[in-house]
């Protein structure tokens, strides 16, 4: 209808005007829950991520799940990209992820085989081309891959005294990592590559650990509007729990599993689904600390109802 009324008309989707849902996801952050608020420029913790990253070309954001890593280093990345997505690559690591996957590789073609730039190379490329603009490359889950064979011989390079310097690449081109090009990445200090990841970046890298925070678990039941009784039983159980994990390192809990936690039900759903799984999992030798656990979960319905506080155990 458009078009017969106003000939030669270009039709603009949100997407096309870099305000829809896409773009918002490319901007805001890389969360496994998607609806989560964004993260403010000015927020201490993006302020700490991005001064860091300008003085020693990366970050690692060390802590266990759900402590908010992805969110922050993806909202880092999008101040320092400026919001566009063209300047900010996201890579997950896994225990398959090669070289050929994350900076040089090959793909057959009817006459041999071409050269495939993987998201660093490529990333280094528009860096390189762009130096009036920082480029972010946010790495998640870094200790599930090997990261000495990924990294290859970029590993020396991306180190801040070793930028601008030139060196070859399995193809035999010659590349240098520019200034301007910042790595955000995300580990879990638990997985059985952290070793390998603390003694390849420890020097190369600020590290940056993040914990489970009774102080960002309050704020998120706040502006939930969780009733205050349930909300301060809630944040007894989290701060025990956590402190079993100073001897018992999977059962930390992070505050990010309750972003969605408003009321009992959504409690229930949480434990249901997710926590119960965690602590079955971190005390699975340890029968009566299980127990203990779990049964603290259930008295945190003891003074905000007398509904049945859910079945899982």
């Amino acid at each position: 209808m458009l078009e017969r009324l106003v000939p030669n008309v270009r039709q603009l989707s949100a997407d096309d005007l870099d305000i829809g849902v896409r773009a918002q996801a490319a901007r805001a952050h890389t969360s496994s829950l998607p609806d989560a608020p964004q993260v403010e420029a000015t927020d201490p913790r993006v302020e700490e991520i991005i001064r860091l990253a300008r003085i020693y070309g990366g970050v690692l954001l060390s802590g266990p799940p759900g402590t908010s890593k992805s969110y922050y280093a993806a909202a880092a990345a999008a101040v320092m990209s400026g919001g566009h997505p063209s300047r900010v690559r996201f890579v997950q690591f896994h225990a398959s992820y090669q070289y050929e996957d994350f900076v040089l590789g090959f793909s057959p073609t009817e006459t041999g085989f071409t050269t495939k730039p993987g998201p660093f190379l490529a990333l280094v490329e528009a860096a390189c081309e762009d130096a009036d603009h920082e480029y972010v490359l946010v790495v998640d889950e870094l200790s599930r891959a090997d990261v000495g064979r990924v990294f290859g011989e970029a590993l020396t390079y991306v180190e801040r005294s070793k930028r601008e310097q030139e060196f070859t690449v399995a193809n035999g081109i010659e590349i240098r990592v520019p200034n301007n090009l910042v790595i955000l990445a995300t580990m879990n200090p638990f997985d059985r590559g952290v070793d390998e990841v603390d003694a390849a970046f420890e020097r190369r890298f600020a590290k940056v650990t993040m914990d489970p925070d009774p102080a960002a678990l309050t704020s998120m039941l706040e502006a939930n509007g969780m009733d205050p009784t349930l909300q301060a039983r809630l944040l007894a159980w989290f701060r025990s729990i956590n402190e079993r994990a100073r001897n018992n390192p999977a059962a930390a809990v992070g505050h990010a599993y309750f972003v969605t936690a408003s009321d009992e039900e959504s409690l229930r759903d949480i434990w249901n689904y997710q926590l119960q799984y965690l602590v079955q999992r971190a005390f699975r030798r340890e029968e009566s600390t299980r127990a203990d656990v779990t049964t603290r979960w259930h008295h945190i319905f003891d003074a905000v109802g007398t509904s049945n506080p859910g079945t899982g155990s």
